[in-house]
């Protein structure tokens, strides 16, 4: 790497910090009112806790491409399993090396993915539990995927077996966004709805957002934070050029754009006006499925997988709250999880990798890493979370969703000059 790579690549990551900035407006603003501040003092704690407990052990396991690692070898081919260095980041060189890059690239990526969660879980979730939960997800089971995707077997896929490339993503579509999402959905099946969500019939009712500003100008915080997630990570994990990051601030801008835009027409015609938490979680959406093959899809494609990412995350929304009765405040099942999962099929499809048989075979590398998504993260993070609900429950008790979580885990509300209304909480 160049030192101009070098000096674009740290740039990219310096901007992750909005992305991350406007996730945790969007899950303040889809919340209520009287939760406001402990999701915001909840965010720059998880934000906190991820990056302290992966500068000391995370890294380790997450590793690096060509870094040390632990891994059998079978049949003359090596599966790398776990990554193999010191706790405390020690030996690294840091500078502007691809490396300490990497690792820095690393903490914010840990950062983001638990701060996912934060929307699913709101306006029910302990602020010690959301803090004792991010510790596991930023030690384990963050880093052992992560390592997987990007140095360790599903990674080696192209050169074992001939799938592609390997798995391709670039931008953490899987690592990140797919890993939140199913850190989302765990916490929700384990904490159950919000009071007053769903009638006796398990009919769910309408519990808006108290602020759409904080959520739409989240949204616009979130693309340029994105745009230095996708430019850093193509650039580490796939070798990306330098010049590949107008073709990414592209297909993340066109996939974001049309993403929201059908949401916006779907709405529409299906209630009369637009919905606005829909178009910002749209907007997310957008984005989350662009991030796999960013550098490697074309504008043409980067649209087509925004407008069924959009639709996908509108129907999705509703179908989880009517069939499953799965409160989700912020969306993220649908946006991260469902959105992410998406993008890596889709990566496979309309990747331009250069050789026309490594193309033909690379679905089946974002499957395999699909696969391990589901098989391997989902359960291993509900069941860290199901064993900590039951030594510490996790939810608070219902006169602190009465009060709200600002008076009864702060002490102090966000907004101390309005009143906070409970009708909800009296069905």
């Amino acid at each position: 790497m160049t030192e101009a790579a070098a000096i674009l690549c740290l740039f990219s990551i310096l901007l992750i910090p909005l992305a991350i900035a406007g996730m945790a407006l969007i899950n303040t603003g889809l919340g209520r009112s009287r939760n406001a501040a402990h999701m915001m003092v909840g965010s720059l704690c998880v934000i906190g806790v991820a990056a302290l407990v992966f500068v000391v052990v995370g890294f380790s396991w997450a590793g690096y491409r060509g870094g040390a690692g632990y891994g059998l070898f079978i049949q003359g081919r090596t599966w790398e399993w776990l990554g193999g260095m010191p706790l405390f980041m020690r030996g690294l060189t840091m500078g502007l090396n691809p490396a300490a890059l990497t690792a820095l690239l690393g903490l914010m990526s840990v950062a983001f993915t638990a701060i996912i969660p934060l929307g699913s879980a709101a306006d029910r979730w302990k602020l010690g539990a959301m803090c004792l939960s991010t510790v596991f997800l930023a030690s384990w089971t963050y880093p052992v995927f992560a390592h997987w995707a990007w140095a360790g077997w599903l990674d080696g896929l192209g050169r074992n077996f001939a799938m592609g490339v390997g798995f391709l993503d670039a931008g953490g579509a899987g690592a990140i966004q797919v890993t939140g999402g199913l850190t989302a959905l765990s916490l929700t099946w384990i904490l159950g709805p919000r009071r007053g969500k769903f009638t006796q019939d398990r009919m769910p009712l309408a519990i808006p957002g108290h602020n759409s500003v904080f959520v739409l100008f989240g949204c616009l915080l979130a693309w340029i934070g994105w745009i230095g997630l996708d430019n850093a990570g193509a650039m580490l994990y796939t070798g990306a050029e330098p010049g590949k990051v107008v073709l990414i601030v592209v297909n993340t801008t066109v996939g974001a754009a049309s993403s929201a835009l059908v949401v916006a027409a779907i709405t529409r015609l299906r209630f009369g006006k637009p919905d606005a938490s829909l178009c910002a979680n749209g907007w997310i959406a957008g984005l989350v499925s662009t991030s796999a093959g960013c550098a490697a899809i074309p504008p043409a494609a980067a649209m087509i997988i925004g407008l069924l990412a959009g639709a996908l995350v509108t129907y999705s929304i509703e179908w989880l709250e009517l069939h499953l009765s799965i409160d989700d405040p912020g969306g993220a099942i649908s946006v991260h999880a469902l959105g992410g999962l998406w993008g890596l099929l889709a990566a496979g499809w309309f990747a331009r990798l250069g050789d026309a048989k490594v193309e033909g075979s690379q679905w089946m590398a974002q499957v395999a890493g699909m696969a391990t998504l589901l098989g391997f993260v989902l359960p291993v993070t509900y069941g860290i979370n199901w064993v900590l609900n039951r030594f510490r429950p996790m939810r608070v008790p219902p006169e602190g969703e009465r009060l709200g979580l600002d008076l009864y885990e702060l002490g102090a509300g966000a907004y101390p000059d309005f009143l906070t209304h409970n009708d909800d909480l009296q069905r």
